[in-house]
């Protein structure tokens, strides 16, 4: 028994299979789909739907080829960000990224919209779905043929069953922002009184299940579930028992992941995210995390003039030596907050702590690496005053954790537990293919194939 599970990522696409029996991984691939497209403000983060699916479709063929027809295909992808479709189920505007930025454009009343909807109705902030839909309704940037609202990947999941109407499970209704945990849907009174159009806003499925069944070009009949949300499905991925583990994930971005049995006010910089049925996720996000350690080593590339290799070996080398011969108390103190929070879009990173002593190489890249632990440390923290627990488990996912070993070291020390790592690298697409053989009758639930998370 086959299951195959798509990621439609910020960057790249990864299709995966896996025994569906075992859960052993058997196959992936990962295609960077550089489909992003010019918007008309600086920053405006857009790209092309199109393209991200014409890739996906061939991508897809030539996985179901080479292993055979799967029992089901789970689908998962970047949260908060969407596209309009048309009554066709067509895309007729470019998908507004999680990363753009015209939700903190200031408007005539002077305030953005993402602090509008921030005051009247709770969770907002620039790239989350509502927040850039708000945005386009006031200044008139709505596509006249728009009907509805879609993310990302849900909108790859509709293409694949030949859908004309989309639909969304509340984790990904939840990344759009404006959203109640406790009721399950979005605050449509206070959004109605700050005149948001909301027919834009597609059905809310109560879990994860079958949006339909692959048509056309495929091999016809796979269940295709609604999309998960790609923090969701990197736990899913990850973790066999969430209420006692603490997920660190260090991709592009980065993320801390907690979960908790009953319904909190989550405050500060944690989010309350759906997850299943009996349990809640808390989450923070870095929106700097993994690429402000890429930003470092492209800036000791041109410092270097360096068109040679990567200098992700040398860098992680010279923090070594540097910490063997100084401590790690001794690096740069380093606030990665380079891409501002989303609490507070104007905050910018920080560096102190310099000194005579300390002005090494291998003082900034440890101090950066411990400067983007630190972060998601501090909102773990915050995490256990909320729940009123600790976890007893720390697993690391993402490029960031698997690729650097000090890293590793680093966050053992600071979460005080010994870390494990999935033996599957593609975490989200692997916890979308879990899933999906729950949404397809294949398995009673995700607790039951969680069990089948194998580590390193």
């Amino acid at each position: 028994m086959l299951a195959m599970g798509i990621d439609i990522g910020t960057t790249t696409i990864s299709i995966l299979m896996i025994d569906g029996d075992s859960g052993a991984f058997l196959d992936s691939v990962t295609i960077p789909h550089q489909s992003f497209l010019k918007g008309h403000k600086a920053c405006s983060k857009i790209q092309d739907p199109g393209k991200i699916w014409s890739l996906t479709e061939r991508a897809l063929k030539e996985m179901i080829q080479k292993h055979g027809k799967p029992v089901s295909i789970g689908m998962t992808g970047q949260m908060h960000g969407f596209l309009y479709v048309d009554v066709y189920g067509e895309a007729v505007s470019p998908l507004y990224t999680w990363q753009d930025g015209l939700g903190n454009e200031l408007m005539e009343e002077g305030r953005t919209c993402a602090e509008i909807l921030r005051e009247a109705a709770g969770t907002a902030a620039a790239g989350y779905g509502l927040t850039t839909h708000y945005y386009l309704q006031r200044n008139g940037m709505i596509p006249r043929n728009a009907v509805k609202m879609v993310t990302i990947s849900d909108y790859i999941g509709m293409k694949l069953c030949s859908c004309q109407s989309p639909s969304i499970a509340k984790d990904m209704a939840a990344s759009w922002g404006c959203y109640d945990p406790e009721s399950g849907d979005f605050c449509r009174d206070e959004l109605e009184a700050l005149g948001v159009e909301l027919s834009y806003l597609p059905e809310i499925l109560s879990d994860h299940s079958i949006i339909g069944t692959t048509a056309g070009d495929f091999p016809n009949g796979i269940p295709v579930t609604v999309s998960f949300g790609d923090n969701q499905a990197s736990v899913m991925g990850s973790v066999q028992d969430l209420s006692s583990t603490v997920l660190v994930n260090i991709g592009t971005g980065s993320q801390v992941s907690f979960g908790i049995s009953r319904y909190v006010e989550a405050r500060g910089s944690i989010e309350l995210r759906p997850y299943t049925k009996n349990l809640y996720l808390m989450a923070g996000s870095g929106l700097c995390g993994g690429r402000a350690y890429a930003m470092l080593e492209q800036f000791f590339r041109e410092a270097s003039r360096d068109g040679g290799e990567t200098l992700y070996g040398r860098m992680e080398a010279q923090a070594r030596e540097f910490m063997e011969a100084y401590g790690k108390e001794a690096a740069w103190k380093i606030r990665t907050t380079f891409s501002g929070t989303r609490s507070n879009p104007g905050e910018l990173g920080k560096i102190s702590g310099i000194s005579v002593e300390n002005f090494h190489p291998g003082a900034m890249t440890l101090g950066m690496l411990m400067g983007i632990l630190e972060e998601l440390y501090e909102m773990y923290g915050e995490m256990c005053t909320i729940a009123g627990t600790k976890a007893i488990r720390l697993v690391g996912s993402g490029n960031g954790i698997r690729q650097n070993s000090l890293m590793r070291e680093l966050a053992q020390n600071l979460f005080g537990m010994p870390m494990k790592i999935p033996a599957c690298k593609e975490e989200a697409a692997y916890g979308a293919a879990l899933g999906s053989l729950v949404s397809a009758g294949y398995a009673e639930s995700m607790a039951e194939v969680q069990k089948k998370i194998q580590y390193l």
